[in-house]
C-alpha cells in the first residue's frame, strides 16, 4: 500500500465530506477541485477529469447511503424531528434524476478533459448563486403534498445528466428547486432529497463502471475518509453557527471555478 496515497486521499476523503455535512451542501462541488489539485501539489501522480469524477462519484454514493441508513435508524427511534420520505416526490424525481445519472456517468467516459472542467464552471458558478440565494422553504403542514411533476422530473432528469458527469449528488441544485419552486415543505425536503441523491448516485456508479476506469485503490481510501468525515461533520453543524464557514466555502469554490474557467478559456 503507497502510504502517501492513502494519507492524502483519505484527507481529501475527510475534508471534503466534513464540510458538506457541516454546511448541508453536496459533496462534490467541494470534492472536485480538491481530487483535481491537491495529489498532484503533494507529488502524487495528477488523477484526469475523468478519474476525479469517478472517485467523486463512489464517494457521493457511499456517503449517501450512509445518511439514508441514519435516517432509517432515526426513523426507527423516533428521532426524525417530524422529516419524512415522500415516495412519490422520490419516485417522480427520483426516476428522473436515474436515468439522467446513468446517462451523464456514461457519457463522461466519451468527454474529453475540457469538457469535464466546463461542466464542473458552470455547475460550480450555479452554486455560488444558490448559496447566495436565503433559501427559505415553506413550514409542513398536515395538508397532502402537492408539486408539478412535469418541473420536478425534467429538473431531475437534468441535474441528473450533469452531475453523473462531474461525479455529484446534484443536492446542492436540487434542494433550493424543492424549497423554492416546487413549494416542498423543508422537513421533507431534507428528508427526499436524500433519497433522490442516493438513486442519483446509484446511477452515476452504473454508469462509471459502464463507461470503465476505476481508480479502485484511491477510491476505497477517499470512501474511508469520506464516511468518517460526514459523520462528524454533521453533528459539528448542530453545535455552531456555520454562517461564516459557509460563506469562506463560498470565497474558496469561486477561486476554484476561476481557476478552472480560467484554464478552459
Amino acid at each position: 500500500m503507497d502510504l502517501l496515497l492513502f494519507f492524502i486521499m483519505f484527507i481529501l476523503g475527510l475534508i471534503g465530506s466534513f464540510f458538506s455535512g457541516l454546511l448541508g451542501i453536496g459533496g462534490a462541488i467541494i470534492n472536485f477541485p480538491l481530487l483535481l489539485y491537491v495529489p498532484e501539489m503533494a507529488g502524487l501522480s495528477p488523477f484526469s477529469a475523468h478519474q476525479v469524477s469517478t472517485i467523486s462519484m463512489f464517494q457521493v454514493f457511499f456517503a449517501s447511503l450512509a445518511g439514508v441508513i441514519a435516517l432509517r435508524r432515526r426513523t426507527k427511534a423516533g428521532k426524525t424531528n417530524g422529516a419524512v420520505i415522500d415516495s412519490k416526490l422520490v419516485l417522480y424525481m427520483g426516476s428522473s434524476i436515474l436515468i439522467g445519472s446513468l446517462i451523464g456517468g456514461f457519457i463522461s467516459g466519451l468527454l474529453d478533459e475540457r469538457m469535464i472542467h466546463l461542466v464542473y464552471g458552470v455547475l460550480a458558478v450555479i452554486a455560488i448563486i444558490l448559496m447566495l440565494i436565503p433559501s427559505k422553504g415553506r413550514l409542513d403542514t398536515d395538508e397532502p403534498l402537492t408539486f408539478n411533476k412535469m418541473i420536478a422530473s425534467s429538473t431531475a432528469l437534468i441535474v441528473g445528466i450533469v452531475s453523473g458527469i462531474v461525479g455529484a449528488g446534484g443536492a446542492f441544485v436540487l434542494i433550493p428547486v424543492m424549497l423554492t419552486i416546487l413549494k416542498i415543505p423543508v422537513r421533507t425536503t431534507i428528508a427526499s432529497s436524500l433519497a433522490i441523491v442516493f438513486i442519483s448516485a446509484t446511477g452515476g456508479v452504473i454508469g462509471k463502471l459502464i463507461a470503465g476506469d476505476i481508480p479502485v485503490e484511491p477510491i476505497i481510501y477517499t470512501v474511508v475518509g469520506s464516511l468518517i468525515g460526514a459523520s462528524i461533520g454533521s453533528r459539528v453543524s448542530s453545535m455552531i453557527n456555520v454562517r461564516l464557514l459557509r460563506y469562506g466555502l463560498l470565497v474558496l469554490i469561486a477561486i476554484t471555478a476561476f481557476k478552472v474557467w480560467s484554464s478552459i478559456i
